[in-house]
């Protein structure tokens, strides 16, 4: 998981998910990437199983619905954002805690 999230443009595909679902088009909007690689980085998500997709007529529309994946990625968007403001980033709860 960790290894494919480590390309930013993955890293903004599966955040736009996390939000709502797309097709690639709303996503290369969403994320600013150009359709065929939006496409291959798709690809390489749902094959990962860190995406899923369903069928509307002709579009085919990508989702994130693992609910770990979701906060996973909550949890790095505010420890990113709390570094580029310059606060220090909340520190993890250990487990259990």
């Amino acid at each position: 998981m960790f290894g494919l999230l480590a390309s930013p443009p993955r890293l903004h595909i599966v955040w736009a998910l996390a939000q709502g679902e797309s097709d690639v088009s709303g996503l290369a909007e969403r994320v600013g990437g150009a359709l065929p690689a939006i496409s291959q980085h798709l690809s390489k998500l749902k094959l990962a199983g860190l995406v899923r997709s369903r069928r509307e007529g002709r579009r085919v529309v990508y989702f994130v619905d693992d609910p770990d994946t979701v906060a996973v990625m909550r949890t790095l968007v505010v420890q990113l954002a709390a570094r580029s403001e310059g606060a220090a980033p909340a520190r993890p709860r250990q487990l259990g805690a």
